[in-house]
């Protein structure tokens, strides 16, 4: 499938792109996984976080976020990591990741990433150089691990 990848700060999103972002997150970290949560968390438009994402055959496939490190000593914090269950088991996780990842260290060179993954994730992001901290919570009664790079 031609993808066409897109990293953009949040200042340079249109409405659509904006749009489309915020109906796949909602469709699947609300709808699909049965977990109401307030994802509009007032970080999507702020300070340089960026969005990483994947259009493919018209219509909005992976997309991710990345929050600017609060100081410096603060890691780069990835998040609302996503593939639409369409394009699952196309290996475009690993793909968005690989994406993030350049991101992470064009705008913020050498600095620490770090996510919050849902639990049953935590081998995937191993394998993308990912180290677990800490012990496994409930976040939104989801199970989750803090990760560093």
């Amino acid at each position: 499938m031609e993808l066409t990848w897109y990293d953009l700060h949040h200042s340079e999103l249109n409405k659509h792109q904006l749009y489309d972002i915020l109906a796949l997150r909602s469709r699947v970290f609300i709808v699909e996984q049965q977990c109401p949560y307030e994802d509009i968390d007032g970080q999507d438009l702020v300070r340089d976080n960026r969005h990483i994402f994947a259009l493919g055959e018209g219509r909005m496939l992976a997309c991710a976020r990345l929050l600017t490190p609060v100081d410096a000593g603060s890691p780069v914090k990835i998040g609302r990591v996503i593939v639409t269950s369409e394009a699952r088991g196309l290996q475009l996780g690993y793909r968005l990741m690989e994406q993030v990842l350049m991101s992470c260290e064009q705008y913020w060179p050498g600095r620490q990433q770090a996510l919050a993954a849902q639990a049953h994730l935590q081998g995937f992001y191993a394998r993308m150089g990912f180290k677990s901290v800490g012990e496994i919570y409930l976040e939104d009664n989801i199970p989750h691990i803090d990760m560093v790079k």
